[in-house]
């Protein structure tokens, strides 16, 4: 299982980095399905993210050590170099060797590495979409991670939604796909 999350996580950050990539320097202040975030605002969040990773992994740090550490912008003037480096960082902290078995302190309490590195794929996943239509880019996403994706979300999408992390759930349309299903799920209309 291991190799398989380490697989989604690291095709999960390529796929999100080829997006930071094809942003347009007129692109980062436009609108994206994260009502209240810019392309800019997203890519800073996902970001961001992927810094806390290694202070909670590697140094076993907890969220209250770190504070506001990684609030605000942490972009800076090249958002794709900030970006490269973040997820470089995060790929390698939970790729070392007991990584995914560590005992992490995240602020709603302590998880697996495993679950957190799941949890931060499907979030991925789904702001990977958000980003493909903030940037009018094809917004189809690969089988693979779709379906780690439902699996990881499925379980607490209510429970995501009511804490603030997505939208409500959407209604499915009847024989809707499996990218219709998830993003339906977080609140969101494919």
């Amino acid at each position: 299982m291991s190799e398989t999350l380490l697989e989604r996580h690291a095709e999960a950050l390529r796929l999100f980095g080829e997006r930071v990539r094809a942003v347009r320097g007129d692109q980062w202040g436009a609108p994206t399905p994260c009502t209240e975030w810019t392309v800019r605002d997203l890519v800073n969040h996902v970001t961001a993210e992927q810094l806390w990773i290694p202070p909670l992994i590697t140094e076993g740090r907890t969220v209250e050590e770190l504070g506001d550490a990684f609030s605000g912008d942490v972009l800076g003037d090249d958002p794709v170099a900030a970006w490269d480096r973040a997820s470089d960082a995060a790929r390698a902290a939970f790729a070392a060797s007991g990584a995914l078995e560590r005992t992490v302190r995240l602020s709603y309490g302590p998880a697996l590495g495993s679950a957190y590195c799941a949890e931060l794929t499907a979030d991925c996943v789904v702001h990977t979409w958000d980003l493909c239509r903030g940037i009018g880019a094809d917004d189809r996403l690969p089988d693979t991670l779709v379906e780690f994706s439902i699996k990881e979300v499925m379980p607490y999408a209510g429970a995501l939604a009511a804490g603030g992390m997505y939208a409500e759930p959407v209604e499915v349309p009847a024989g809707a796909d499996a990218q219709t299903r998830l993003l339906a799920m977080v609140g969101r209309k494919g």
